[in-house]
């Protein structure tokens, strides 16, 4: 199984690299943004740099999507994991468009509303994780994840 991981930098890269134990057996690649943090971190993993910053900017949102459009070309993912934030959304529908399962993994701050990410992704994912009962409440097709933070 090619496993797409793709996130923002900071809190988002942080809870990517916490589902190791999920990913680190697979084909993986990698769509984050370029700091010294993720740089060091993903030496030696195959890594496509996206376009920073992504809120409310559509020229990095064409960029992102360009990028998208040459990730699925080359790397075929079969799965596209996602923890955020607005990155995701050009890889997540694209993907699903080509037949990728696409997961996005809310965040555990998100206790009673959706990302803006989330929520522009939600028709093209296969399966959506919350932390949280009064998200999965309000969204009965989320599947619960029951964390530390969330119990």
């Amino acid at each position: 199984m090619k496993i797409l991981l793709v996130c923002s930098s900071g809190g988002h890269f942080k809870a990517l690299q916490q589902l190791r134990p999920f990913w680190q057996d697979h084909d993986r690649v990698w769509v984050t943004f370029k700091t010294a943090t993720t740089e060091a971190a993903l030496t030696g993993e195959t890594v496509h740099w996206a376009y920073s910053p992504t809120n409310r900017n559509l020229p990095n949102l064409f960029r992102n999507l360009v990028l998208a459009f040459q990730v699925f070309k080359g790397d075929r993912p079969d799965v596209i994991l996602s923890t955020g934030a607005g990155v995701a959304v050009p890889f997540l529908i694209l993907g699903k468009l080509w037949g990728s399962q696409t997961v996005f993994i809310e965040s555990v701050t998100r206790v009673t509303h959706l990302s803006l990410s989330a929520k522009l992704a939600l028709p093209f994912l296969s399966a959506l994780y919350v932390h949280w009962p009064q998200l999965k409440q309000r969204y009965p097709k989320a599947e619960l994840v029951i964390s530390q933070e969330g119990r």
